[in-house]
């Protein structure tokens, strides 16, 4: 019990990272990650609506569609997605909220704001999957396609995210007739985010020892 509570504690922490990795690339103002993109160009649209609450909603979507795919072969414990969407869409727009007054103006500040922000998001990730407890949403939909496609997790995902900024681009220029809310960090971040994941389960001591409660 124990090592399982430590397991989630890892997990959260994760998410908690995660949320100011987003926040620090939207931030930027060169566009968000493209997990994010979608939720953030309505937010914007929508502007009753905060970025973490068209998360949550888009989240949401993404956990309904799990069901209706995998259907029974959908295991229970990952009802605990909605309980980690509720807690990341929250962390959201706390950490857009610390960062009110990170505005940079210039391209090189702004650069820095987005290379910061990938790298931390790298790390979320890492913390936040080395734990082995529950997907979130937005890996959960992946690897549901993977499995009733019987194509390879990378290349499901490579394509899911393609689609996601695609669906982005076309929801900016239908809402406000140019690019708004993505744009070139969100391909920035699409690039090296997988690659700063590899860095960081390779180099980052504690990863191995998170990894260490699941007994990987």
């Amino acid at each position: 019990m124990s090592t399982l509570i430590k397991r989630y504690f890892f997990f959260i922490l994760g998410l908690i990272i995660n949320s100011f990795g987003v926040a620090f690339i939207t931030k930027s103002a060169l566009g968000t990650s493209q997990i994010s993109s979608i939720p953030y160009v309505l937010s914007l649209k929508f502007t009753n609506l905060s970025f973490g609450q068209t998360t949550f909603i888009f989240n949401m979507l993404f956990i309904l569609i799990q069901l209706l795919i995998l259907k029974k072969d959908f295991r229970p414990i990952q009802f605990l997605q909605i309980a980690a969407n509720i807690l990341f869409s929250s962390f959201i727009d706390v950490s857009m909220t610390l960062l009110t007054g990170l505005n940079p103006q210039t391209i090189p500040l702004r650069s820095l704001s987005l290379l910061v922000g990938c790298a931390i998001l790298a790390v979320g990730i890492s913390v936040e999957v080395a734990p082995d407890v529950i997907k979130v949403p937005g890996e959960g939909i992946v690897h549901a396609m993977a499995r009733v496609s019987g194509m390879e997790f990378g290349k499901v995902k490579i394509r899911f995210d393609v689609t996601l900024i695609i669906i982005a681009i076309v929801l900016s220029f239908l809402f406000f007739q140019r690019l708004n809310g993505v744009g070139l960090g969100t391909i920035v971040s699409a690039i090296l985010i997988g690659p700063m994941i590899s860095f960081v389960n390779r180099h980052l001591p504690g990863i191995e020892k998170i990894r260490g409660l699941a007994g990987q």
